[in-house]
Parts: C-alpha cells; structure tokens; sequence
C-alpha cells in the first residue's frame, strides 16, 4: 500500500458517511413537504436508493464512470463487480488513498443523484416504475456524465471544464431530468385546486440540518485528502448557504413573513449552487454566489407556478437552476490562487472557462433531459408511470406499501 496517507484515508472514509447520511436527509426534507398520506412513500423513494444504486454501482455503474476512457464518452468495464478496485491506491485519480475509498466515496454521489429527482413526482408514481427508471437513469445518464466530467479522457475533462463536487455531475442533470419527468408524468389530482399542506415542516428543518452538515463531506471529501483545499471547500460551502439562505429568507419576508421553510429551502439553494465551485473560489466569492442563488431560484419557483407546472418539491428550480448557476458562477470566480490545478475564471482574466463552463453544462442538461424524456415516455407506455386515481387519493403510503406514517 505505498503512497497511502493515513489522513488522507479518514478523511475520505469520514466524509463517505457524511455523504451517506445525506440522502436519509433528503428523505426527511422532502417527505416533511408532502401531505400525510404520502410521507412513507416520499421517504422510501430516496432510501430505496442506498440499496438499488449501491448494488448498480458495484456491478457496474462505478466501471462506466471511471473505467478506461472509450472515446470520451464512457468508461469500459474494466472494474466491473469492483473487479482490480482494492488497497492499492488509483494514481489516475486519488493517488494517496486506496482505490476502494475512492469507489466508496463516488458510490454515495451516484447514490443520492436518482434521489434528488424523486421529489419532481412524489405523491403519484407508481414504485415498480419508479425503480426501473432509476436503474436505467443512473445507468444511461449519471454514469456517462460522471465520466465525461471526472474520468479521465472524458470529454468534458479534457475541454477543460470545472466541477468540484458535482454541479453539473449531480445537481443541473438531475433537476433537469425532474422537470421533464413531472411533465410526462403530469399534475397530482386536484393540483392548483385542493389545498396540499406540507405535514411537517420540522421534518424539512431537520432534513436541512441533516443535509447541511453532510455537505461538508460532500464537498470537503472532494478535495480527497484532509488538506487546505478541503479546509477551503468546507468554508466556502457553509458561506454560501449562509448567504443564501438569508437571502431567500428576506424575499420571502418581502411578500408575507420571514419563513422558516422559505430560509432552509434558501440555504440548500446555497449549497448546490456552491458545489461545483467550492474549491476553486474564495470565502468572499462564496457569499456572491449564494447570494445571487437565491434570487435566481426563487424567482424560477414562481415562473413554475406561473406556468402552472406540478414539478411538487421544486428540484427544477432548486438544484437543476441552482447547479446551473453554481456551474456558471465557477466559470466567473474560479481562481488558481486558491487551487493551482484549477483555473482562473472571468474575472480573474479567463473568459475562456465561462464559455467552457457554459458548454459543458449547458450540454450534459441537454443529453440529460432529451434521455430522461425517452425512458421516462417508454415506462409510460408499458408498465405505466403513475397510480391510479382511486391509489393516488387514498394516498402512497396505504396503496403502495400497506402502512401509515401515523397511525
């Protein structure tokens, strides 16, 4: 095992659970926002994801995004079953820790992107449907720009374009592919006519905290070693998410009341927008970007609403917008005085990477949607995307799984 640092190692594997811990809290940040009678089900769509893409991840999804490059647009199957993946560290890609840490760590990524989308179609999919599409999106869109954003020889890697933790990878694809699946899905029954209540917005709090806390690892554990760029991720992150969060919390006091959901919703903005920069810019960048995050998402919730679309939990707005931005934003406060293995973006004298940025997540949004489009037209067509009038009333929890939230 030469070459491993034994800080390195903790860190990753620390920030391995953090990030674990991540998707059990989004669970709770979205199934708070859900009416009662869904709340089991909403909970279950993200948790089901640690078993299902775990399984994916080893067999074969972690050889697509990170196997030996195939032209640039996918990896081979090299580590398929984690076949070669061990003690011995991957010098290609963390050359201090052992290659099974990596595999773990990027394994928590794929884990909580299908989950992310989940909240675009709470309350009426149906579950055998909901599993198949997360199969065949994990393995047909999350992979592919897994790989062409981190593999090495992948084709946006190789243009040169920068994302820390996951902005593109994770955040714009995934809010993307919501939106589009919500419209061939279509509106819950009574959308923009009953009221629909959250249950428990302590829940959404707590789901927060819980996401807040693990993002650190998210973004800290990107920088793959317990160093200055780790201790810089972690700071810029929470920066943004403070920034943002009371950003969001004074729009939101401007039409009504200081909401406490509008002021977690705000910081969760933060930290998606952050994510794909957090270890190329600066503290004071990092309140910028969180700060116009908040505007931008904010206002992207009420043209959905204007729209009249039920794309129920806002992943569009929140992540697929705010991972949008996050992207952009790298391209302008990018600077290699904070990591050398960066660049320097607009406006530290590079217009170039803006423009870089702008293709490569402008691109992957694209390939995303039109491929979430596809699978999504397909299960619809078959098996059926969504329950029944007579299970969506009744509600998930008792139609779909036999058992209440609250008895």
């Amino acid at each position: 095992m030469e070459g491993i640092d034994t800080g390195d190692t903790a860190w990753v594997l620390v920030s391995t659970a953090l990030v674990l811990v991540m998707t059990p809290a989004l669970a709770f940040f979205y199934g708070g926002m859900v009416r009662k009678k869904n709340l089991l089900s909403t909970l279950n769509l993200s948790f089901v994801m640690i078993g299902v893409i775990s399984l994916q991840w080893v067999l074969y999804g972690y050889s697509l995004a990170f196997g030996n490059d195939i032209g640039g647009w996918i990896g081979d199957m090299k580590f398929a079953g984690f076949s070669g993946v061990g003690s011995d560290p991957n010098a290609d890609y963390a050359a201090t820790i052992p290659h099974l840490a990596f595999a773990g760590y990027q394994m928590m990524f794929a884990v909580i992107t299908p989950a992310l989308i989940t909240g675009a179609f709470v309350e009426r999919v149906r579950f055998p449907a909901f599993l198949i599409f997360s199969v065949l999106w994990a393995t047909l869109v999350y992979d592919p720009v897994a790989h062409w954003v981190w593999g090495v020889g992948g084709v946006l890697r190789e243009m040169g374009a920068l994302d820390f933790a996951g902005g593109t990878v994770v955040h714009a694809i995934s809010g993307f592919s919501a939106l589009v699946f919500a419209l061939v899905i279509g509106a819950r029954r009574g959308f923009g006519r009953a009221p629909m209540e959250p249950n428990n917005i302590p829940f959404s709090v707590l789901g927060t905290g819980l996401l807040w806390m693990g993002w650190f690892g998210f973004n800290g554990g990107s920088a793959l070693g317990a160093n200055g760029l780790a201790a810089n991720a972690i700071v810029t992150t929470n920066t943004a998410a403070a920034a943002a969060g009371l950003v969001w919390m004074f729009l939101s006091w401007q039409e009504n009341k200081p909401s406490v959901l509008g002021f977690v919703t705000g910081a969760v903005v933060g930290l998606v927008a952050i994510t794909p920069a957090a270890g190329f810019v600066t503290p004071l960048a990092a309140i910028a970007i969180g700060a116009i995050a908040a505007p931008i998402s904010y206002y992207a919730i009420r043209l959905r609403q204007r729209l009249n679309f039920d794309e129920s939990l806002d992943v569009w707005a929140c992540h697929g917008v705010g991972g949008t931005w996050g992207a952009l934003a790298t391209g302008l406060f990018a600077t290699t005085a904070v990591n050398p293995g960066g660049a320097d973006g607009l406006f530290y004298g590079n217009p170039g990477q803006f423009v870089t940025q702008a293709i490569a997540v402008f691109g992957a949004v694209i390939f995303a949607s039109v491929l979430t489009f596809v699978i999504a037209k397909l299960l619809q067509m078959t098996i059926g995307l969504r329950v029944t009038e007579n299970e969506e009333e009744v509600g998930l929890d008792i139609s779909e799984h036999g058992e209440r939230a609250y008895a």
